[in-house]
């Protein structure tokens, strides 16, 4: 199909291939007649080869999601991202629930699963997003709270579940304990006083004794540092965006619904990167184009012909300024890539 379409081989070349073709038939002895009938039916299935039972099944399975994404948008999302499927990483799909009016919720020891999972508008990430938290803890944590009801403190959690540091650890800078009120950083104290303390993991206690109390200062942890704990531990930031981690406060000069007023006209505009897909020219030069959302959480395509992406390359995953001239196709606008950058973000206050 691909030599069909003359991108890939020059029209002299390709007539040698049919020439050949037909030579072929003639040694076989077969008619004339009936090779330029089969050589008919390949230039005609080369316009779109592809099985039609298989388009058969593929156009009754997207309708099926059609009708789901358009009556059942959250709980069509949760599936998506529970199914670890799919063309985007989930922090697309995160986003596009956000978009759909979904809550995000990281994840709690008293609402999570080991699966992401909608209440109303609510949707609580699973723990098995979490970075480093192993399957079997995930599986204990959530069995505990079904047979025996929510956790009513960090103290309770460590008497019914069989947790080393590490995981708790885990737990306290994702805010899975945000429900006891009170600052991370001082729930990683208490977290280590009490396992210090604690006589630790002794099953069959004829009576449970309470550890000591202590009065620890107040210590606010920053959303900086609670968005960049949440990128290392979930790949992505849920109480803040991508676009708050900017040292600009520059958001572009339009959004991606408003391209379609803008076409001819050269603009700028900040998009976070979502994929990037690689062509190359009918000359064999490398051209890209790029999906992008904005501010408000909308797609825009972009298109970076040879000559740009040389002096303006991609720079890996991140929110990128965008300078080029919006163009239309179909009714559907795109931007010819003028220039691109990068722009730098906070730094990480952990460090």
């Amino acid at each position: 199909r691909r030599a069909m379409s003359g991108k890939f081989r020059s029209k002299s070349e390709f007539q040698r291939i049919i020439d050949r073709f037909f030579e072929n038939c003639r040694a076989l002895g077969r008619p004339d007649e009936t090779a330029k009938e089969v050589w008919r039916q390949i230039e005609s299935f080369a316009g779109y080869s592809f099985s039609k039972a298989h388009s058969a099944s593929y156009a009754v399975e997207s309708f099926q999601s059609l009708y789901l994404k358009a009556h059942y948008p959250l709980e069509f999302m949760v599936a998506v991202i529970n199914n670890f499927g799919g063309f985007y990483r989930t922090w697309v799909y995160v986003n596009e629930a956000r978009r759909c009016g979904g809550r995000i919720e990281l994840p709690c020891v008293n609402k999570s699963l080991e699966e992401t999972t909608i209440y109303e508008d609510r949707i609580y990430l699973g723990f098995n997003l979490v970075a480093n938290l192993e399957h079997n803890f995930q599986r204990q944590l959530v069995s505990e709270r079904m047979h025996n009801g929510e956790f009513l403190s960090l103290e309770d959690f460590l008497h019914r579940v069989s947790i080393g540091i590490e995981h708790l650890v885990l737990l306290i800078r994702l805010g899975s304990f945000r429900f006891i009120g009170k600052p991370k950083m001082q729930l990683l104290w208490e977290a280590h006083m009490l396992l210090s303390k604690h006589v630790k993991n002794i099953p069959n206690r004829l009576f449970d004794i309470p550890s000591k109390k202590w009065e620890l200062p107040s210590m606010e942890q920053s959303f900086v540092e609670a968005a960049y704990d949440e990128i290392e531990l979930l790949g992505f930031p849920v109480t803040m965006s991508w676009f708050d981690l900017l040292q600009t406060s520059f958001r572009g000069e339009v959004m991606a619904n408003d391209l379609t007023s803008h076409i001819g006209k050269t603009v700028r505009m900040v998009g976070l990167l979502v994929t990037i897909k690689y062509v190359s020219t009918s000359k064999r030069e490398l051209m890209h184009f790029g999906s992008f959302l904005d501010l408000s959480g909308e797609f825009f395509e972009t298109v970076h012909f040879p000559q740009s992406l040389k002096s303006w390359p991609f720079a890996g995953h991140g929110v990128y300024l965008i300078l080029g001239k919006v163009v239309a196709e179909f009714g559907h606008p795109s931007i010819e890539v003028e220039k691109l950058a990068k722009l730098p973000v906070k730094g990480d206050p952990r460090r």
